[in-house]
């Protein structure tokens, strides 16, 4: 269970539902990504929560806090036993829902216990008994209970016995005159084909890589571009490998080095110039310098350059990264 807070709002993390702030008003999904859909799945719950605190200041109604219920590990990490890459690793997740005004997330144990609940004993046993929902919230796609028979529609059947509403979202954005319809899937697959305005587009922001500088060969300092080397999350999905034009701050709160958003050029690969065998992300910032090592870097992706290769020489890598330097300044330029 932990407390996270930034500028005095928090969101109430709790690791098991004995743990949980009850009654609740919940929103159920894995919301990896808190992309465009998911945002209108928690848009009922918000609206709920606003209406209550209104009467509460008449009446002096109990709370009922807003809540994001998911599950702790990814349920396909759980059947297939391999690690799952996420786009919003937990303190990433904490901090978009605490933007959008959400008080707590439950994560649920997903175990063998949980995953073998009927759609019945999920909601009567974790929803009613445990969580206390008074409403819930899902995605048109939203699965549940043992072999994921429980539909959304079922959801609202199984619900509607105890008098809880249950709010079904359709999952689509109107973009350029069509429908859209909006998934972690596909954004992965967004970023993984280097189509970083499609994917930031369903995202509704940029997909940002947020990560502790540290040390690294300090080759780029040699040929006149030096980077500061990210550790990033374990679990943090990458996008393809290649060189992006990005914007890059310090994380809110935690200093003032860098004192404004800042354009720069990422890499993320193994740089096979220099005969690299691990895959690692930098990034070169334009028109600025100084030292950023130990600082927490949020670099936000805005378009796809090139993809990564090799050189015959780190002269000719000096002239490719000019080369991509140049056309990031004349992408920001022309989107400002």
């Amino acid at each position: 269970m932990q407390n996270l807070s930034q500028n005095g709002c928090s969101v109430w993390v709790a690791n098991a539902t004995k743990l949980a702030l009850t009654p609740t008003a919940i929103a159920l999904g894995k919301f990896d990504g808190i992309h465009l859909g998911h945002q209108q799945v928690l848009q009922p719950m918000l609206k709920l929560k606003k209406s209550m605190e209104e009467e509460q200041n008449s009446h002096c109604r109990e709370h009922i806090y807003s809540t994001v219920v998911t599950f702790n590990p990814h349920p396909r990490e759980f059947f297939s036993g391999q690690p799952h890459d996420l786009l919003t690793p937990l303190d990433e997740k904490v901090e978009q829902l605490r933007s959008l005004g959400i008080e707590q997330l439950v994560l649920l144990p997903f175990d063998k216990e949980l995953s073998a609940l009927t759609p019945t004993e999920f909601v009567e046993k974790i929803l009613i008994q445990q969580l206390q929902v008074v409403q819930i919230t899902v995605g048109q796609d939203f699965r549940f209970g043992s072999r994921r028979l429980g539909t959304a529609q079922d959801l609202q059947v199984i619900a509607a016995k105890y008098g809880i509403r249950v709010n079904i979202v359709p999952l689509e954005i109107n973009a350029d005159g069509e429908s859209l319809p909006i998934s972690t899937t596909l954004i992965r697959e967004h970023l993984l084909q280097g189509d970083i305005q499609r994917a930031n587009q369903l995202l509704g922001r940029s997909y940002s890589l947020i990560g502790t500088v540290m040390e690294g060969e300090q080759l780029g300092r040699t040929i006149g571009f030096p980077t500061a080397n990210l550790a990033l999350p374990p679990d943090k999905f990458l996008p393809r490998q290649g060189v992006y034009a990005v914007r890059v701050s310090i994380e809110k709160g935690t200093s003032d080095v860098l004192k404004s958003e800042s354009w720069g050029v990422m890499n993320i690969g193994i740089r096979p110039t220099v005969s690299g065998t691990q895959i690692s992300v930098e990034v070169h910032l334009l028109d600025w310098s100084g030292n950023l090592y130990g600082e927490k870097l949020v670099v936000k992706l805005e378009q796809f350059l090139r993809s990564e290769q090799k050189f015959g020489s780190l002269e000719a890598l000096k002239n490719q990264i000019q080369h991509d330097c140049d056309s990031a300044r004349n992408f920001f330029r022309q989107g400002c």
